[in-house]
């Protein structure tokens, strides 16, 4: 329930910012999407969190095991409220491993938690780096046309071929693998299949679409409503798939312990345990999920539906790679890791615009005022290469270089503009800092108060 309420709302959390879905449609969709998930694809992660942490042999009383893994659930489940209570998006997988490996310090396999801390470090950079990318590709190839119109005509059916090839692979996998054996060249032929359909399903979508939008940002930006929508579904499905099994893994190894008596045996998950998990990530959701929605939809940096789609498609791109890989990955990291990478680009291009309207203007120094909102208007109307063609015969013009150092630098100051919350990002990151700590700090006390009743009560 505390996963639901926390770490579901960075899958929506961009589609209700962006508008193109309600809250409470985001909140249904994703519960079905994540139970989808969790019971169709769920479970390749879980033997990371429940053996590949702990060294089974080194606990071989079953009860202390179950203590362990008792403990490690109740700290997880703490720390994810606590959070939700500050308003603080934390990670499910930095949550439940920072609490198995606070309960059971003494058998903590410290080699295989240095792989999982690295691929907390890259997660972040890895989501935000490809959003970013995804967005400068819609800006660079649409929006910075002259013709958007025509411009989304191509490259908006590209996008949604290229997310339903990725969806596609991963369903082949994850799920179709569980019916008939299938290897990743075969899945990544069904994938490619399903792409090239969507992508000429989504021409006739896109050509029918265009002769009702304006030739405008605001135009263009409701061809993504759609896609956005299916980009937060796949992301759903994929945290389900991903993180529902890492947070019933202590669950899971109870089960298996109590069933054959013996700690380390290999079984595979219950399905009531994967329903158990499923069904507390849905209602959650729906009882506390729409605050940390609010949050990451519109809190962080202000969304449009091309950037919440970069940042859907960034963090179900890299969620389906490291489930595929069987890394226990930071859902979280990724999506408010795509969130953050959105905002700082959004930043850089919005200085660099504004440095060049005033080289513009300096360019111009000492001339009407007419004169210069006529090139300033000339250069808003340009293409990208006529933009370009502009600048380039400014800096001819001038000959030597128009601003000294000092100059530049104080320039850059006075077009600076922060489009990214920096208050919200330090508390995001302090609370992502602390989870593993604090989580490891509560289970170890829960244990030894388990331990001192059970003694306690003999």
């Amino acid at each position: 329930m505390n996963i639901g309420a926390n770490d579901v709302a960075n899958n929506v959390g961009p589609a209700v910012g962006s508008k193109a879905i309600s809250m409470v449609g985001a909140i249904l969709m994703a519960a079905v999407f994540e139970m989808a998930g969790a019971l169709i694809a769920g479970g390749d992660v879980v033997s990371t969190i429940q053996k590949g942490i702990i060294h089974a042999d080194a606990i071989a009383d079953i009860d202390r095991f179950i203590w362990l893994m008792t403990a490690a659930l109740l700290a997880a489940a703490i720390w994810l409220n606590v959070a939700t209570a500050l308003g603080a998006p934390v990670s499910t997988t930095h949550s439940i491993v920072g609490a198995v490996l606070g309960a059971g310090v003494a058998a903590a396999n410290w080699g295989q938690m240095g792989g999982i801390a690295a691929s907390w470090v890259i997660s972040p950079l890895l989501g935000g780096g490809i959003a970013a990318g995804f967005l400068y590709w819609i800006k660079h190839s649409i929006t910075w046309r002259t013709d958007m119109t025509q411009a989304a005509r191509t490259q908006v059916p590209r996008l949604i071929g290229l997310m339903v090839f990725a969806f596609g692979t991963y369903l082949v996998l994850k799920g179709l693998s569980k019916v008939w054996k299938t290897g990743l060249p075969q899945a990544l032929a069904m994938g490619a299949m399903a792409g090239v359909l969507a992508w000429w399903l989504a021409q006739m979508w896109v050509k029918r679409r265009l002769p009702l939008l304006p030739n405008t940002k605001s135009g263009i930006n409701s061809l993504f409503t759609l896609p956005l929508v299916c980009a937060a579904a796949l992301l759903s499905f994929a945290h389900g798939a991903n993180d529902v099994a890492n947070a019933v893994g202590p669950l899971a190894a109870i089960a298996e312990a109590v069933r054959t008596g013996e700690v380390g045996g290999k079984a595979p998950i219950p399905i009531w345990v994967m329903v158990v998990g499923a069904a507390g990530i849905a209602i959650g959701l729906m009882l506390y999920g729409p605050r940390l929605i609010r949050k990451v939809g519109s809190e962080i940096t202000e969304l449009d539906q091309m950037r919440a789609f970069c940042i859907a498609m960034s963090a179900a791109v890299t969620v389906i790679v490291a489930s595929q890989l069987g890394l226990p990955v930071s859902s979280t990291h990724i999506a408010v890791g795509g969130v953050f990478g959105v905002g700082f680009l959004r930043e850089y291009l919005k200085r660099r615009h504004d440095g060049v309207i005033e080289f513009i203007k300096l360019g111009h120094v000492g001339e009407d005022k007419a004169v210069v909102e006529a090139c300033l208007a000339e250069f808003s109307k340009a293409s990208l290469e006529g933009k370009r063609a502009l600048l380039a015969q400014l800096k001819a013009r001038a000959g030597q270089a128009l601003l000294s150092k000092m100059e530049r630098k104080q320039l850059r100051k006075e077009v600076k503009r922060e489009l990214v919350k920096r208050s919200e990002v330090l508390k995001i990151i302090a609370a992502w800092l602390i989870t593993v700590p604090v989580t490891a700090l509560l289970a170890a006390l829960i244990y030894y108060a388990i331990f001192g009743m059970v003694h306690a009560r003999a």
